[in-house]
C-alpha cells in the first residue's frame, strides 16, 4: 500500500513541477545557461589546464541538482502550512508516501536537468574519456547526491514557517559550488577560500564526477564523495521525518 501511495505522490509532484515554469527554468534551463555564460564569456579567463568545457562539465552537473532545490522545499512547506497533509491524514494515506514523493520526482527532475546539460556540453565540445562503467558510475554518485539533496531540501522546507522562507532556506545550497572546485581549482582560490573549497562536501563530489569522467577516478575522492552523500542522506531523512512527525 505504501508503493502505490508513494507512486500517486510522485504523479501529483510530477504534474505540479510541468504546472510551474518557474520550476522548470531553475531545474533544467538554468543550468545550462550558467554553462553557456561561463564556457562563453569567462571561459577563456580560466587557466585549468585542460579545455575549459571539460574542466566545467562536472561541476555544472553538481549545480543543476542544486538549482532546482528552492522549488521543492517551497513545495514541501506549502503542502504542511496549506493544510494539504492534514488532508491525506483524512484519506489515510501514508506519511512516508508524501516525502519519498517529493524526493523521487527531485530525483527525476535532476536527471532530466543532466541529460540536457550534458547534451549541450556535447555540442559545445565536451570530449569526455569515461568508459561505460565510469559513466555508471557517474550516474550512480548523482543519483545519492540527488537523494541526500532532495532529503535535506525537505527537511529545511519542513522546518520553515512559511513557504518564502523555505526557498530562501536553500539559498546557501545553491550558492556553495561556487565556493567549490566547480568553477576554478581550489588552489587557485585565495586564503581561507581556498581551504575552505577544498574541506567542503561538493568538491570531493565534483572531484569525483570530475575523475570519473576523464576515466580516471580517484579513490579517495570517491570514497569521501559517498560517505558525504550518505550523511547528508541520513542526517536530512532522519531530521525531515522527526520535523514531518511533529507537524502533521
Amino acid at each position: 500500500m505504501s508503493k502505490s501511495h508513494s507512486l500517486v505522490m510522485l504523479r501529483r509532484n510530477a504534474k505540479h513541477i510541468a504546472r510551474n515554469p518557474t520550476s522548470v527554468f531553475n531545474a533544467v534551463l538554468m543550468p545550462i545557461v550558467l554553462m553557456l555564460m561561463f564556457v562563453y564569456m569567462f571561459g577563456d579567463a580560466f587557466d585549468v589546464g585542460v579545455r575549459y568545457i571539460d574542466y566545467a562539465t562536472p561541476g555544472l552537473m553538481l549545480m543543476a541538482v542544486c538549482y532546482g532545490l528552492g522549488s521543492v522545499a517551497t513545495t514541501v512547506n506549502s503542502d504542511m502550512t496549506k493544510g494539504i497533509i492534514n488532508r491525506f491524514k483524512v484519506m489515510d494515506v501514508s506519511r512516508g508516501a508524501v516525502l519519498t514523493g517529493h524526493v523521487v520526482a527531485s530525483v527525476l527532475t535532476n536527471l532530466v536537468a543532466i541529460a540536457a546539460l550534458v547534451g549541450v556540453a556535447f555540442l559545445l565540445g565536451f570530449d569526455p574519456k569515461a568508459s561505460f562503467t565510469d559513466w555508471l558510475g557517474i550516474v550512480g554518485v548523482i543519483v545519492l547526491l540527488a537523494i541526500a539533496a532532495g532529503w535535506f531540501t525537505i527537511a529545511l522546507g519542513l522546518s520553515a514557517k512559511s513557504p518564502e522562507t523555505a526557498g530562501l532556506a536553500t539559498v546557501p545550497l545553491v550558492m556553495l559550488p561556487f565556493f567549490s572546485s566547480a568553477i576554478v581549482p581550489a588552489e587557485k582560490m585565495g586564503p581561507g577560500l581556498r581551504e575552505f573549497a577544498q574541506y567542503q562536501p561538493f568538491t570531493s563530489i565534483i572531484e569525483t564526477l570530475r575523475g570519473l569522467i576523464n576515466g580516471a577516478p580517484a579513490t579517495g575522492d570517491l570514497v569521501l564523495a559517498l560517505a558525504w552523500c550518505v550523511a547528508i542522506a541520513l542526517v536530512g531523512y532522519l531530521w525531515a521525518r522527526s520535523t514531518f512527525t511533529k507537524r502533521a
